[in-house]
């Protein structure tokens, strides 16, 4: 399976999964979010990846099942009232 998106530099940010793995395309966007902040320490950067990777995490997960909570939460290893919890968060409560 190929799924290709472009990054602003033109660089592809994911090509076959051979090629990189989830953990790689966190590493390079780790990358360009430290290069983008000049010398400025960052703060809460472990909230902020979880908050920018869990949110889309679960749309996908959703997505995958149409919709089905109950499977979702079993496919992410959550119970349901955890992963509803947690669609609330983020707003994206069905």
């Amino acid at each position: 399976m190929t799924t290709t998106t472009k990054q602003t530099s033109g660089e592809p940010l994911f090509g076959t999964t051979r090629q990189h793995t989830l953990r790689k395309c966190v590493e390079i966007a780790l990358e360009n979010y430290f290069a983008q902040l000049e010398g400025e320490v960052p703060s809460n950067l472990y909230e902020l990846v979880l908050a920018e990777v869990e949110a889309p995490l679960l749309e996908s997960v959703l997505a995958y099942t149409q919709g089905n909570q109950t499977k979702a939460a079993k496919i992410l290893g959550l119970n349901r009232g955890t992963l509803r919890k947690k669609l609330r968060h983020y707003g994206i409560f069905q």
